[in-house]
């Protein structure tokens, strides 16, 4: 079969200069441009993995991400790309989009069978297929097996009725099937890693927690189910010798869930000498000395961690479960050897008050986290925030239906005195802020326990770089590249800049070319090149224009637009379907919705009337 799984855009985006589409189906009258989070434009790693289901499975199989496209590219992709089945991921900032493309395939495509999964899709599944009479089939949860099962009964023309985990149209009426249990052994399923070439590594499903914004429960069930360690030391292994730049970012829920998973993963890294640069999502109350240091020896370069609130009276209305000084502790352990921390915040909480948030901002003083990034609360469906605000009666369902918004971003139950103050501060502080940053003298002290550890060497030139110490800094990034530093190009970067400082300008231009080819991805490379080319065409050494180039080395990760991971340029082909690939004989078998960076809306708009 050809199966087409598409990554839909939030809505009808309309090209440069052109006006808004004007039935109503283009961005929200608030929208403004980077409203959207950055990381919605990733394709969503749950639609990988099913195309890895369906390509193991023997079927032709495209990943089109759409998300970024003009309405007008859209219409011409769906008019080129004739498949047999089209599926599509749902979440809430794309779900009038989802809706547009099932339209505009059933008006080109009358008889192909139009399926959607997802987070957004998973609690809604009946109602979207009555709002939505282009779509056949609504899946739930975790969507591997149902969806192969799909697929062999439409391939062997059987009815989709009693199909566990989805519901489905049967004679005129929508129907929903028994529920499905999830995958209990996630061995058994291929790997996206095999077929598609992403930073973005998924090593388990679930967590055991169940604060009141979360919609992990929604999507993976109860609980904690991980990949063995032979199984995703085999992929890292396989999947770091592919990438261009070795880094990768693992979105886990909770990756540190498993302590002693963890650290026989990090411990597997060491041993089968895979060398890349990682960061991880996790909980503050589920890490620890020996952890943090087997992580960073491993590559661990950055914790990302779900703090919400610095006030004890929200962590616990949000049953978070954690305590302030947990946080802090957590905070200071990774910080002692090294491992860059980045607080996940939010506002607008259950019984947020000027009060917390003004709490919440002297916390993070108090924390000293590298880095924290805020986000409003969104109330996503499946969640305990969506349960109590349609019981409570403030909350009308229909209004995903029926709203133009990007996503449901209201305070729970703040004054709207209050919610003033927050939005007001929240449009001068969104992003990613930068907080906190080690000096020489402590990245040294952080070496001194790691020893001889290539990044920690590259941390303290760094360090020493901001502090003019260039001898220092010249010795630690050389001796960081002869320890096999994963990204050389970082180094070199070093040593380029240090160059630079020094005015030994053909030097400077050497060491960039080396480092530009060996990682041309990495953000702070690209930028000191693009100014260092600016300056050498408007002869700066002859002018003797001042060079201010960077000599940071965060992790972060520049990525390609390359088709499907982020919504590249299409190949000439994506509408040719070529031969069918042989079926296995044998065949083994975000995430929560998290904000983005749009203000709160006001509440008022959306209560309903009785």
């Amino acid at each position: 079969m050809r199966i087409a799984l598409l990554y839909p855009p939030p809505w009808k985006i309309p090209a440069r200069g052109e006006p808004y589409d004007a039935r109503g189906d283009g961005p929200p009258a608030e929208y403004r441009e980077g409203d959207l989070d950055a990381d919605f434009y990733q394709i969503p790693y749950g639609l990988l993995s099913i195309a890895a289901q369906a390509i193991r499975a023997g079927h032709q199989v495209k990943v089109l991400n759409l998300s970024a496209m003009t309405w007008a590219k859209v219409e011409e992709v769906l008019a080129t790309l004739d498949a047999d089945l089209y599926a599509m991921s749902c979440w809430t900032a794309n779900r009038r989009g989802v809706a547009l493309v099932a339209k505009a395939i059933r008006a080109r495509r009358p008889k192909a069978p139009i399926v959607v999964g997802g987070p957004h899709a998973s609690p809604f599944a009946k109602e979207i297929l009555e709002h939505w009479p282009e779509v056949d089939v609504a899946t739930v949860g975790e969507s591997e097996v149902t969806f192969l099962e799909v697929v062999d009964r439409l391939s062997a023309g059987r009815s989709l009725r009693g199909l566990p985990g989805a519901a489905y149209r049967f004679e005129g009426r929508v129907e929903m099937g028994p529920s499905r249990a999830s995958v209990e052994d996630l061995d058994t399923l291929a790997s996206p890693h095999s077929f598609f070439d992403t930073h973005i590594l998924m090593t388990s499903r679930g967590c055991p927690w169940a604060c009141t914004f979360c919609g992990a429960e929604n999507t993976w069930g109860r609980g904690f189910r991980g990949q063995s360690v032979p199984y995703v030391l085999d992929v890292l292994e396989k999947t770091v010798a592919r990438l261009p730049v070795k880094m990768i970012l693992v979105k886990d829920d909770t990756f540190t869930t498993n302590r002693k998973r963890v650290l026989d993963l990090c411990r597997g890294i060491r041993e089968r000498n895979i060398r890349f640069l990682w960061s991880c999502d996790t909980r503050v109350d589920v890490l620890g000395e020996e952890l943090l240091y087997e992580m960073r020896l491993a590559g661990c370069e950055r914790l990302s961690l779900g703090v919400e609130s610095g006030s004890p009276r929200i962590l616990k209305a949000v049953d978070k479960k954690i305590t302030v000084q947990k946080i802090i502790d957590s905070t200071e352990l990774a910080k002692k050897y090294g491992i860059k921390v980045r607080y996940y915040m939010m506002l607008g909480n259950r019984g947020e008050t000027a009060e917390t948030f003004r709490e919440t901002l002297a916390f993070l003083d108090r924390a000293r986290p590298h880095q924290y990034i805020f986000s409003c609360l969104s109330i996503y469906p499946g969640t305990r925030d969506y349960e109590e605000a349609t019981a409570s009666g403030w909350l009308d369902p229909e209004v995903y239906f029926s709203g133009d918004f990007q996503e449901l971003k209201v305070p729970f139950d703040a004054s709207e005195e209050d919610t003033k103050l927050m939005s007001d501060w929240f449009r001068d502080n969104s992003g990613l802020r930068e907080h906190y940053r080690e000096n020489a003298a402590e990245c040294e002290a952080i070496l001194g326990r790691l020893r001889d550890h290539a990044p920690a060497h590259l941390d303290c030139a760094s360090a020493h770089y901001r502090e003019n110490n260039l001898d220092a800094a010249e010795r630690h990034a050389s001796r960081a590249l002869e320890l096999g530093h994963p990204l050389p190009g970082l180094c070199l970067n070093m040593l380029a800049v240090i160059a630079a400082r020094r005015s030994a300008w053909k030097n400077m231009q050497d060491l960039f070319t080396e480092a530009w080819r060996k990682d041309p991805q990495h953000w702070v490379l690209v930028r000191n090149v693009q100014k260092v080319k600016a300056w050498l065409d408007q002869a700066g050494p002859l002018r003797g224009t001042p060079l201010e180039l960077e000599a940071n080395n965060d992790f972060q990760l520049l990525e390609r637009t390359v088709q499907p991971m982020l919504p590249g340029p299409l190949s000439a082909d994506y509408g040719v379907w070529s031969a069918p690939a042989p079926r296995a004989q044998n065949p083994e078998m975000r995430a929560p919705q998290t904000g983005s960076h749009a203000s709160f809306q006001p509440r008022n708009r959306l209560r309903v009337v009785t």
